[in-house]
């Protein structure tokens, strides 16, 4: 599955910016992929989404627990992405 571009803009109906970090692994179903998004003004989120091949998917990401552990390794590998997940799990 080819890398997607990083960064890369994003538009919201409330705010843009770029992606500035991604996660990502690819399973048999979907990629389910987390997301460093740093708006305009400098505030930061995390975007927990899927793609399908190159289509960004408009579902919650589901991801199973065979999988856990392969996203786990590409997160330690996103400094920003895992500081705020760090602060989310405590």
């Amino acid at each position: 599955m080819p890398k997607r571009r990083v960064p890369r803009p994003f538009n919201l109906h409330w705010g843009r910016g770029i992606v500035a970090e991604e996660a990502s692994v690819a399973t048999p179903y979907h990629e389910p992929t987390i997301q460093l998004l740093v708006f305009d003004d400098g505030a930061r989120s995390l975007r927990f989404c899927a793609y399908h091949g190159r289509s960004f998917g408009r579902m919650p990401l589901i991801v199973s627990e065979e999988h856990i552990e392969a996203l786990a390794m590409e997160v330690r590998k996103r400094p920003e992405i895992r500081e705020l997940l760090r602060k989310l799990v405590g």
